[in-house]
């Protein structure tokens, strides 16, 4: 049996160089697919990265950008599925 698979229509990048980590954007995702990094960025932070297992879930509902000081998360998505060409 063949499952279709929804594709993912929103996706999160984090600018980890410039993250502070001061984990507002893990507070307010209401998928949880935020974490901590386990390495430190250049200016001696451990930086916000976006959950590699969770990431499908993401929704595109940009709390985590709106709510980030530094603005270093940015959120893109889809409003729709493209359709299959006419026959």
């Amino acid at each position: 049996m063949v499952v279709a698979q929804r594709p993912n229509l929103a996706y999160v990048i984090i600018d980890t160089e410039r993250c502070k980590g001061c984990r507002l954007c893990i507070s307010v995702c209401p998928k949880k697919i935020i974490g901590l990094a386990s390495h430190i960025n250049q200016m001696g932070y451990t930086p916000a990265v976006v959950i590699e297992e969770k990431a499908h879930e993401c929704t595109g509902c940009t709390a985590c950008a709106i709510m980030c000081p530094d603005t270093v998360i940015s959120v893109y998505r889809c409003d729709r599925v493209p359709s299959k060409p006419a026959s």
